[in-house]
């Protein structure tokens, strides 16, 4: 019994260590973000400067608002892709290039960002060359962002396809639902909870990406972390701490509605499949 009682205490321990590791950092940038110094990381008082000096500073407010723009639009088609090749790969375990494709849609998650920044900057640069488009901008970064989040996408989708029951869409099918019918109708509505996870993954991948945004901005469409990075190299003052809190704040509001949703699903799915248990 001391054994265990031992074992739960140091496992307890060694909880609060990893995490305060992993979250101090985020706190103390969120304290110092109201800080009166203009030093980032020395307390001068408590004071709402720097969020006032942020509604000020036109470079970080278009920055993260090019930077939100790209996540939400990457997310959302990297989600809408990656469903449909997760559902070739699942539906179609043998056909001509299946290797080929499933290889080509894993490259972007062992590639490091770097080749595939370059390669992407190289491609869109011939291609300017030859057609006069497309100028580099919000459109080849989200290409970019959308080539890494459509494999993460991918994989997720893909881990919960392999966990259906193929029972329930080949009742469907007897009961005369078309193909694009079982998947609108039964698989989607299960895949869901994987859909929504895979949408706030690859929102996140972008919105803090800066590697392959580094390569493929141009003039006039420089993101969030691009500006942060810029700045941290002549010099931090607090309202970086104080776009960080705006950010961390956003993307904590995202996750607890998604974190409600998938509970009230999985609530709304056990009481189902508890009803249809009970003899009639």
């Amino acid at each position: 019994m001391r054994s265990d009682k031992k074992s739960r205490l140091f496992s307890r321990l060694w909880m609060f260590v990893v995490f305060g590791f992993l979250y101090l950092p985020i706190v103390s940038l969120i304290v110092y973000s109201f800080t009166e110094s203009s030093v980032p990381n020395v307390w001068g008082g408590f004071s709402l400067r720097w969020y006032r000096a942020l509604l000020v500073d036109s470079d970080l407010k278009e920055s993260l608002w090019l930077s939100l723009k790209i996540a939400t639009s990457t997310a959302t088609a990297a989600v809408i892709l990656g469903s449909l090749a997760a559902a070739s790969l699942h539906r179609y375990p043998r056909f001509f290039g299946r290797t080929f494709f499933s290889g080509m849609v894993s490259a972007p998650l062992v590639m490091p960002e770097v080749i595939v920044g370059l390669s992407l900057l190289l491609m869109l640069v011939s291609l300017q060359r030859l057609l006069g488009v497309p100028d580099r901008g919000m459109v080849t970064i989200w290409l970019g962002h959308l080539l890494v989040g459509m494999a993460y996408a991918t994989v997720v989708i893909q881990a919960r396809l392999r966990d259906l029951n193929p029972q329930l869409e080949e009742a469907a099918q007897d009961l005369g639902a078309k193909p694009w019918q079982v998947f609108f109708l039964v698989t989607i509505p299960m895949i869901a909870q994987a859909l929504l996870s895979a949408w706030l993954l690859t929102f996140t991948l972008s919105l803090d990406d800066v590697v392959l945004s580094a390569f493929l901005s141009g003039p006039g469409s420089t993101t969030m972390p691009l500006v942060i990075f810029s700045r941290a190299r002549l010099g931090l003052n607090p309202s970086v701490n104080a776009i960080a809190t705006v950010v961390v704040v956003i993307v904590a509001i995202g996750v607890t509605i998604a974190s409600y949703v998938l509970a009230q699903q999985e609530r709304r799915r056990s009481l189902e499949a508890a009803a249809a248990q009970r003899p009639g």
